[in-house]
């Protein structure tokens, strides 16, 4: 900024939190850089007395004020006082709201804070997401009583990002990791097989990402977890667990975690 010249404030008015509008103010001040724009959020505005004054200090500093309001009276009285005082205001959501009604053929709903509302969905989707990183890797078997998936397979086979993923749709998932030395828990053969998931993969892929897995955390490069006997003694004994198990399989050795989720969803239902 050069000497003498004040640094340009943007207020930024909203009757809900305003993120989105601040998000989009700051994208456009980056456009100035090196120059620096100063934001002022206010959120929160339901009352006339608080948009005088934001108006009153806008015009005090020079400065220009952008908006999302969607109660209309609000839009309308910030308009008013600003053209008064003539402060710069730009409107982000009213044309693309107008614009909707006209294509919509449907009046907007005019309630602030709709895109931040905490629904049953929401607390679904956190309660899910918390349950997945509880009963992540085995944690605790009691989990696999009250989740509505259970992930069963071998190390490196995505049991966590998939956990994670379908947590987001809204199911309740625990995965347990397969070793040959370790007994898998007794609630695993509690449960219905209609909603466990057998995770398989090839020799050939495990080996390759278990070998990345090696040198990302420094072990040597001829430890047992990427060997290849070693991994074809794990993959023959979680077969013989799926079998047991009776449950449904799925080869995740060329699939990306969305689509490995895309087919547990099809068979257990996608959560509205």
């Amino acid at each position: 900024m050069e000497p003498g010249i004040r640094t340009p404030i943007v207020y930024m008015l909203s009757d809900a939190a305003g993120e989105t509008g601040e998000a989009v103010v700051r994208a456009a001040a980056i456009q100035f850089y090196p120059n620096v724009v100063e934001v002022r959020r206010l959120p929160f505005i339901h009352e006339r007395s608080r948009i005088d004054e934001a108006v009153e200090a806008a015009h005090a500093d020079g400065g220009v004020i952008v908006f999302t309001f969607v109660v209309p009276e609000l839009r309308d009285y910030l308009i008013e006082m600003a053209f008064r005082h003539q402060v710069v205001t730009i409107d982000l959501l009213g044309p693309v709201i107008a614009s909707l009604e006209k294509a919509l053929n449907k009046p907007s709903r005019h309630e602030p804070g709709l895109i931040h509302k905490l629904d049953d969905e929401y607390f679904r989707k956190v309660e899910a997401v918390e349950f997945a990183v509880k009963y992540d890797d085995g944690k605790d078997a009691r989990g696999l009583l009250k989740a509505d998936i259970v992930l069963v397979g071998v190390s490196r086979t995505s049991k966590t990002p998939l956990s994670m993923y379908l947590a987001h749709k809204g199911f309740k998932v625990a995965n347990v990791p397969l070793v040959p030395e370790l007994s898998p828990p007794r609630e695993l053969f509690a449960i219905s097989a209609a909603k466990i998931v057998g995770l398989k993969i090839s020799v050939s892929k495990l080996n390759e990402i278990r070998v990345e897995r090696v040198k990302a955390i420094g072990l040597p490069d001829n430890a047992s977890y990427a060997n290849v006997q070693r991994i074809e003694q794990e993959l023959v004994y979680a077969a013989s667990i799926h079998a047991r198990l009776g449950c449904m399989v799925i080869d995740v050795s060329n699939k990306a975690v969305e689509e490995t989720a895309s087919h547990i969803l099809a068979t257990f239902g996608r959560r509205e």
